[in-house]
């Protein structure tokens, strides 16, 4: 799976790349989350991550894709601001310590199969400070019987978080608000939503 997103984010410009998301946009500028350290997990070409710097967060944006990383450092040049873009797998760190303020996922968990799920759930929970807030989107409908077939032969493994799926990984540790979303959609992807956590003391 490594090389192949590498490979994508070296010869190519993969359809989530287009700067910062809506939802972190909002949120920011609402004030709901103030700048504090914090972290982007799956941060891709930076987009995130270069948009929380220049709001003044202290920011640290990670992927496992060396080619992914190389852009976003020169995205964070580009606009003067200093984020530090290191390459780690989330399902296994070596790297990434905590602990961190927001912690920010953009459709990284809900690729993983369940058992990188379950690597990264253990992973990434530790990064949480206590009262830390965790911003995680994906994508999450009820998969059909050729969507699961279809899983097992992706490079992935995943393609989405079931209903219930981030309350189930995420709800001993955290309270859980879902902040927008979209359900039984037409067309597909079927559905997408987004989560704010805020983890307990």
């Amino acid at each position: 799976m490594q090389r192949l997103y590498d490979a994508w984010y070296r010869w190519g410009t993969p359809p989530w790349v287009g700067g910062p998301r809506p939802e972190l946009v909002d949120l920011v500028n609402a004030g709901t989350l103030k700048p504090c350290r914090a972290v982007d997990l799956g941060c891709g070409v930076g987009d995130n991550a270069v948009f929380l710097a220049e709001h003044g967060f202290t920011v640290t944006g990670v992927d496992f894709s060396p080619s992914a990383i190389a852009r976003a450092c020169a995205k964070a040049t580009a606009a003067a601001v200093k984020v530090d873009f290191f390459v780690d797998d989330l399902t296994r760190l070596r790297r990434l310590q905590g602990p961190y303020d927001l912690l920010v996922d953009y459709g990284t968990l809900d690729d993983l199969d369940a058992a990188g799920r379950d690597a990264y759930v253990r992973a990434v929970i530790p990064l949480a400070a206590p009262g830390a807030r965790f911003l995680i989107w994906c994508f999450e409908w009820d998969l059909r019987r050729w969507e699961r077939l279809v899983t097992r032969i992706l490079p992935t493994g995943g393609l989405a978080m079931a209903p219930g799926e981030v309350s189930h990984r995420f709800g001993s540790t955290f309270e859980i608000e879902r902040v927008a979303g979209q359900d039984g959609l037409s067309g597909w992807p079927r559905g997408w939503a987004a989560y704010l956590m805020t983890r307990r003391a």
